[in-house]
Parts: structure tokens; sequence; C-alpha cells
């Protein structure tokens, strides 16, 4: 079982937005049966098959093993993967494409490389995962509190400073590189305020307002 599974082929993902089936991908990280998954889910064993088999058409849970029980074959079924995010490669026609926008201020094309990342990551894990080798790859997540706005472009102006200089360091673009099997990275940095957190008032005090 994959961590994340990257969804690119649309029928796919338009299943995975059911939210049943949803429901089902979520209980069948653990194994489980269409008569487990009836009870868990509260719905008839007959409906949840039919939900499995949709599921397991396009390829998002995966036989585990067939008990018998009986004269009846019980089949347990296991999510191919914990959790699932959905490609932009299954909106081809509409997905953003960086090339669009190229301005390392704009919040779209922050996105439109995000959705590349997603959908490059996705191909990669897909191929190291099939060829049974480690994806080398790397990531810093942190946050950062600002006095203020020239502060934040100040940071913005030394970060863009220190990468330049370490890629100047680092890079071999040179024929004779990539023909001895220097491999090329994808390096994308980026910097956006941090999602408000909404706090809930306490009941206490919203009597001492009244």
């Amino acid at each position: 079982m994959l961590d994340i599974e990257v969804i690119e082929d649309p029928a796919a993902a338009e299943a995975s937005l059911d939210p049943i089936r949803t429901r089902i991908l979520q209980e069948l990280v653990e194994p489980g049966s269409a008569t487990q998954l009836a009870v868990k889910v509260g719905l008839p064993r007959q409906k949840v098959n039919y939900h499995l088999k949709a599921l397991e058409r396009h390829g998002l849970v995966e036989l585990v093993e067939e008990r018998k029980k009986g004269n009846v074959t019980e089949r347990v079924l296991r999510a191919t993967a914990a959790s699932y995010l959905i490609s932009p490669v299954a909106l081809a026609s509409v997905a953003p494409d960086p090339r669009r926008f190229s301005d390392r201020f704009s919040a779209f094309w922050l996105l439109a490389l995000a959705a590349r990342t997603v959908q490059e990551m996705g191909k990669l894990i897909a191929g190291a995962a099939a060829a049974k080798k480690t994806l080398a790859s790397f990531a810093i997540d942190g946050e950062i509190t600002f006095r203020s706005a020239s502060d934040r472009a100040a940071f913005a102006e030394e970060l863009g400073v220190a990468v330049t200089r370490l890629v100047d360091k680092y890079h071999d673009g040179g024929a004779s590189a990539l023909a001895s099997g220097a491999r090329k990275h994808r390096l994308v940095v980026v910097l956006h305020p941090a999602l408000k957190t909404t706090t809930q008032h306490s009941p206490e005090k919203e009597q001492d307002n009244d």
C-alpha cells in the first residue's frame, strides 16, 4: 500500500469523489469484506459490493485474499493507498500551465507550480514503485513571521540570491554530464501567507458580553 496515490485517470477521479466511495476507501486502509464494510458504513451489502466493484475497476482497491465460507467465497479487499490526491492530469484540458504566468510574485503561478509538482511527483512515485526503487526527493516546510512587508520583501530577495548562488555552484547542464548519467532535478521554492486559524469563543465569555 502506498502512503499517497496520485490519481490521473478522470474516471478514477470521478469514482473516488463519490462520498460513499470515499468513506469506503477510508475504511479499507485496513483490509475488509463487503459484509464488514456494510456494518461500518450503514448500507446493504449489495450496495457496498456495487461501490467496491467500481473502485476495483479503477484500481483504487485491490484483492488481498479470498475466504471460503461454506458455498460462499468472501473477498477481502484493501485500498491501494492510505491517501489519494487527484492530479491535474485528470483535468488535462483545463489544468494550469506555469508557462502562462512566469511571475514569481503571482499567486496563480505558485498554484500552477504546485499543480505541476503534483503531476510530476505522481508519475515519479508510480515509476519508482514499479521499479522497486527509492525516489530521491527533499523538502523543507516551516513558518516565518515578518514584522513588516518590507522585511518579507528583503527576505525573498536574499532567499533568491542564496538559491541562485547554490544553483550556480552545483548545476552542471553540459552535454557530457548528462551523457555520463547526471540527472536533472526540479527546484521549486515558495513563500506565501499562512492561513489564519479561527478561535472558538467560550460560552463564559459570550455570557459576560451579554
